[in-house]
C-alpha cells in the first residue's frame, strides 16, 4: 500500500512538472488577474507568459476569427478553449462603432506631455494589461475585455473564467510603453484598410502590439509600417485609423486611402503647435472636411462636434495642460447613455490620461467616473 502511495505521489509530482513546463507561464499570469478596487468591471493583469509577435506576424493573422483562432491555438497547446468576440457587423454590415477620442498636450506643470484618450463604446468589461516581454518595451496597455468573450454579465471572477484573459496582449486599444510611446485607435465606418502587397499581413491591433513592443519614437513606429500590410477584418465593416505619439512631443495620425488601394496617409502634428487632436473622421487633406459627412467619419457619434468641443478647449489652453486640465478635455467629450441608431446607448467605457514622462496611466471608468485609478510599469 505504501509503495502505491508512493507511485501515485510521483505520478502526480510528474503531472505538475508537465503542466508547469507547458504552461506555467500562463498559469502565473492567470493569478494575476484581478479586479481594480471596487469595480467590479474593471480589472488588471501582468502578463508573464511568453508570446511571439514574428510568429503572428509569419501566419498573416488579419482578422479577429483568425486572431482568436491563434490565440486559442497558442494558450490551448491541444485543449479546446472558446472565445468569441463582441466585434460582428450588425444587419446593415457594420460594426457597432468604437467612438473615441485621443490627443497629445503639452505639460503646464513640468517636462513631458500628456496623452489623453476616450474609448467610447459600451459599457464592457476593461482589462488593464502589464508586459514585460523578454525581447521589447515594457508596457501598459487597456483592452476592451468584450472583444475576447467578456461581458457585464460574464466578469473572469474563477481562474477557469479568467483564461479568455490571456487573449488581452494580443488585443490592445490604447496603451504606453517604456520609451513613453503611445497608441490608440478610433474608428472609421467603411474604412477597412485591405493592403496589399508581398508584405505579411498585420491585423487592427497587433500592429498597436507591434508598435508598444518594439518602437520608441513616432518615425520608428511610421518605418514599422512600411514593412507590413494592414488588413482591417472587412467582416465587420469598420475600419480604423490610429494615433501614435512619442516622449519627445512627435505625433502622428495614421489613415489609409480607400481610393488608391489603401495607401497609408500620414498626417504629422505641425512643429509650431503644442497638441494635436484626433477623433472619429479622416485628418488627411484629401478628404477632411469641416462638416459632417458619413462618407469620411461617424456623424452619429458626433465626431465633428467632440473634435471642436476638445480642439477649442486645447486651444483656449494653448495646448499646454494641467494633469486636471487634461482630465477636464476629455470629460467635455464623454458620453453617459448616448442614443444611437438601432435604440442602443453607448458610453464612454474609460477615459485614460498617459504621463509620457513618467509612464503612467491615470484611468476613469464609466462604472465610477469620479473616481481615478492609477497604474505604473
Amino acid at each position: 500500500m505504501k509503495k502505491f502511495l508512493l507511485w501515485v505521489i510521483g505520478i502526480l509530482a510528474a503531472l505538475c512538472v508537465a503542466v508547469m513546463c507547458i504552461w506555467g507561464g500562463e498559469i502565473r499570469t492567470l493569478k494575476t488577474v484581478s479586479q481594480v478596487g471596487e469595480n467590479p468591471y474593471l480589472y488588471t493583469m501582468e502578463y508573464k507568459a511568453a508570446y511571439d509577435l514574428d510568429d503572428v506576424v509569419s501566419k498573416d493573422v488579419d482578422t479577429n476569427a483568425e486572431l482568436l483562432d491563434y490565440v486559442i491555438k497558442r494558450i490551448g497547446k491541444g485543449i479546446p478553449i472558446k472565445i468569441k468576440s463582441a466585434q460582428v457587423a450588425d444587419e446593415n454590415g457594420d460594426l457597432e462603432l468604437m467612438n473615441c477620442t485621443s490627443f497629445q498636450a503639452t505639460k503646464a506643470d513640468g517636462e513631458g506631455y500628456w496623452y489623453g484618450r476616450n474609448y467610447d463604446y459600451f459599457k464592457n468589461p476593461t482589462m488593464v494589461t502589464i508586459s514585460r516581454p523578454k525581447k521589447g518595451y515594457a508596457s501598459i496597455a487597456v483592452s476592451d475585455m468584450s472583444h475576447f468573450g467578456y461581458g457585464l454579465e460574464k466578469l473572469p471572477v474563477s481562474f477557469a473564467k479568467k483564461l479568455n484573459c490571456l487573449a488581452a496582449i494580443y488585443a490592445p486599444v490604447d496603451g504606453i510603453n517604456e520609451k513613453g510611446l503611445c497608441t490608440s485607435i478610433m474608428a472609421l465606418p467603411k474604412q477597412a484598410s485591405q493592403q496589399e502587397t508581398e508584405k505579411h499581413d498585420v491585423g487592427t491591433t497587433m500592429i498597436m502590439r507591434l508598435w508598444l513592443d518594439r518602437c520608441a519614437t513616432v518615425e520608428e513606429a511610421l518605418a514599422m509600417l512600411e514593412t507590413v500590410d494592414i488588413r482591417h477584418d472587412a467582416s465587420v465593416g469598420s475600419g480604423y485609423h490610429y494615433m501614435v505619439a512619442d516622449a519627445g512631443g512627435d505625433v502622428a495620425v495614421i489613415e489609409f486611402d480607400k481610393e488608391e488601394g489603401w495607401k497609408t496617409m500620414i498626417v504629422r502634428k505641425p512643429a509650431e503647435e503644442k497638441y494635436m487632436l484626433v477623433t472619429n473622421h479622416l485628418l488627411s487633406p484629401k478628404y477632411y472636411t469641416t462638416e459632417p459627412d458619413i462618407a469620411v467619419g461617424n456623424p452619429h457619434s458626433r465626431s465633428w462636434w467632440r473634435y471642436e468641443t476638445a480642439g477649442n478647449y486645447l486651444k483656449q489652453h494653448y495646448g499646454i495642460l494641467t494633469f486636471e486640465e487634461a482630465q477636464e478635455c476629455l470629460a467635455q467629450v464623454h458620453w453617459v447613455d448616448l442614443p444611437i441608431p438601432g435604440g442602443k446607448v453607448e458610453d464612454t467605457q474609460y477615459s485614460n490620461v498617459y504621463d509620457q514622462k513618467n509612464i503612467t496611466l491615470a484611468l476613469r471608468s464609466w462604472y465610477d467616473y469620479d473616481t481615478t485609478v492609477n497604474f505604473e510599469l
